[in-house]
This record gives structure tokens, C-alpha cells and sequence, in this order.
């Protein structure tokens, strides 16, 4: 018999939603699913404002197309959004890799793929393109990642609901001031490897996984690029790196501790063929100074494997606020569909999940 159940994780896959509910103690688990077997699920959401109970899910079907699904009681029933472009533009969404939650309590970001970036003012009922950030001149030179051309991050400001930064792979950072009219690179510093000589550090144009930041800091910003790990201290006007001291400086997660605004962890893999971790050993890495140095979790009994051949994807590591005195809990799914957690902020790991279609998306919330 499960405890009151304290702590409830989305998993989205490439085959469907999985819900998980913990004990008391974040130890045994129970996962319910697949929810949408046969549809891509990109991106998760918990909606706990003005006293919702709003779970969300970005899905792709083949059938329907892309939807933003809904569930106000727990998963058990769900309606949906669509997200469409205007009539006037000629190109359809692909995919829903971004749901973020803005300043105020109605408001909900969708960053989709081809690169554009919807709002919904009535908390992901229904969505309206951006147009301030379609219409940027830069956008016909955005590029795509292998995994195609996204937006995976929005981050609205905490306290001004006109001031939201986001992040697209391949074209870089990007932030406005006005709600969404008016939208300016923020990229200085961040290199472009894989650009030639001499135009490496670019205006736009760079190969970003995923950025982070603590509300109580939005100034700061964490940043895992393709091939460097950076923060800023101006909200993204520049950038150094923080790389020394990891193994590679290639990833796609980057999650900050949801009670220390200097705490943060990653997920080094490899950046070649060999997309896994070096010496295929599963390890998070967190520093406990904004990256000034870096510490290896898992490892020496700590509960992750030394044979482990898979990725995790820029949305499947998360951080879980478990409250006062309580550890935060940490979170990832791979490609392999093992869900793995730690409820000591990433001293120990245990598996929590395993054989699920390949993750893309965990979010943890505390529900008790």
C-alpha cells in the first residue's frame, strides 16, 4: 500500500504519457499509463495556480495533429487545445516541445516546432502565435538541430509578466521586454563550434540545448550549449563558461536546485557518435557555486549504472521543490526508458521506471 502520495512525475515518450505517484518517503512508486499510446508527448506541465489542479501535455498524433491535452482531475479524464498557425501562414506544428507557465495565473507558453512561440491566456484552453518573434528578421536564417528546429525554453520572468526569455536550437537566446512585440538576441559569449574560423561567436545563430534559472535570481542563467556549459549574471546580455571541470562539455539538460539558486545539475554525454555518457557511466553533475566547480553524483554505491549507453534529453532531468526541510528530489528519464530519481538532491538514485518508450520530457510536483 502506497502512503498519501507526495510527489506525482510526468513522463512523456515518443509513445505516450506516463503518470507516477510516490509514498511518503519518494522510495516505491506507481506509474499509470501509456495516456495518448500512440502520440509523441514533448512536454508536461503542472498547473497548482489560483487553486487549479491542471495537469498539461504537449502531444503530436498523427491523426489530429499537435494538441495541448488537459486534465483537472489527475489524468483520468482529458480534453485539448490545438496549436495552429494563423490562416494567413503556410506552415503547419509539428510538435509542442515547450509548455512553461507565465508571470501571471492564466498565462501559458508553447514553444513548438518550426521555430515558434504560442500564448494562451486562459491557463492552455487555447493559443495565439506570437508574431513579434515569427515576424524577427532573423528568423529566416534559424537553422535546425538534428532533432529539428525548436523552440525548448521559455522562460517567462518571475515578477514581470512583459519580460520572457527563450531559446531555440538552432538560432540561439532571445528576449523581450514588451510581451512579445519586440524580441533581441542574447548571445554574447556563446560560441558556435561549428561555425569557421572567425565567426564563431556570432549574433544569432548558436546550437543552445537548454537554459535555466531560479525565480529568486532570474538575473542568472545557466546555459548547456552544443558543445559548452555557460552562465550570465545580466539575464543573458553575456556570457562565460563554466565547463571546467566536467568531463565533456556537451549535454542537453539543465536543471537548477528549486531551492538554491547556486545549485545546479547537468548531464554530460558524449558529442560525437557516441551519445552517452564517458566511460558509459550514468552520472549527474552538480555544482554548489553557480559552476565554479563540479561534483560527480551516482557513482561508488550511489545507485547509478556503469554500463549505460543512452542519452537524457534536455527536458528529462527536473528538480522537484519537496518543501522546508525537505530534500529536493531529482529527476531523469533516457532513451532507454528507465526513469531514475533521487530524493537527497542527487546523493543516492534508485530506478523508479523501466522499459518505457524513449523519454523526452519528466516533471515532478509535490501534491501533498
Amino acid at each position: 500500500m502506497l502512503g498519501s502520495m507526495t510527489t506525482q512525475l510526468m513522463v512523456g515518450t515518443r509513445k505516450g504519457l506516463w503518470l507516477g505517484t510516490s509514498d511518503d518517503a519518494r522510495t516505491t512508486w506507481r506509474f499509470d499509463g501509456p495516456h495518448f499510446d500512440v502520440e509523441e508527448v514533448y512536454s508536461t506541465m503542472v498547473d497548482r495556480r489560483a487553486g487549479r489542479n491542471r495537469l498539461l501535455a504537449g502531444c503530436s498524433s498523427l491523426w489530429l495533429g499537435p494538441l495541448v491535452r488537459r486534465s483537472d482531475d489527475g489524468g483520468a479524464r482529458w480534453q485539448e487545445a490545438s496549436v495552429k498557425f494563423p490562416a494567413d501562414i503556410d506552415e503547419s506544428v509539428a510538435r509542442i516541445w515547450q509548455l512553461a507557465p507565465g508571470a501571471d495565473d492564466r498565462t501559458v507558453w508553447a514553444g513548438t516546432e518550426p521555430g515558434a512561440v504560442f500564448r494562451s491566456s486562459d491557463a492552455g484552453e487555447s493559443f495565439e502565435l506570437v508574431r513579434g518573434l515569427w515576424e524577427h528578421p532573423h528568423r529566416a536564417q534559424w537553422g535546425a538541430g538534428f532533432g529539428g528546429q525548436a523552440f525548448h525554453t521559455i522562460l517567462p520572468h518571475p515578477t514581470d509578466p512583459d519580460s520572457v526569455t527563450v531559446a531555440i536550437s538552432t538560432g540561439g537566446v532571445y528576449r523581450t521586454q514588451d510581451g512579445g512585440e519586440t524580441w533581441e538576441p542574447r548571445n554574447h559569449g556563446v560560441q558556435a563550434g561549428f561555425l569557421p574560423e572567425g565567426q564563431q561567436y556570432p549574433e544569432f545563430g548558436q546550437c543552445v540545448h537548454k537554459v535555466a534559472r531560479h525565480p529568486a535570481r532570474p538575473e542568472r542563467l545557466y546555459l548547456q550549449n552544443h558543445g559548452g556549459v555557460y552562465r550570465s549574471d545580466d539575464e543573458g546580455a553575456s556570457w562565460t563558461s563554466i565547463a571546467d571541470g566536467l568531463p565533456t562539455d556537451f549535454g542537453f539538460a539543465m536543471v537548477v536546485h528549486p531551492q538554491e539558486p547556486d545549485t545546479i545539475f547537468t548531464f554530460p554525454i558524449g558529442a560525437g557518435e557516441s551519445r552517452y555518457p564517458p566511460e558509459a557511466k550514468a552520472r549527474v553533475w552538480r555544482s554548489r557555486d553557480a559552476g565554479e566547480t563540479w561534483q560527480a553524483l551516482g557513482g561508488d554505491g550511489g545507485g547509478l549504472p556503469d554500463r549505460f549507453y543512452v542519452g537524457v534529453m534536455r527536458d528529462a532531468m527536473c528538480a522537484e521543490d519537496a518543501g522546508p526541510g525537505t530534500a529536493a528530489g531529482i529527476y531523469f528519464g533516457a532513451r532507454n526508458g528507465a526513469v531514475w530519481g533521487s530524493s537527497d538532491a542527487g546523493e543516492s538514485w534508485r530506478m523508479l521506471a523501466s522499459d518505457l518508450p524513449d523519454v523526452m520530457v519528466v516533471r515532478a510536483s509535490a501534491i501533498g
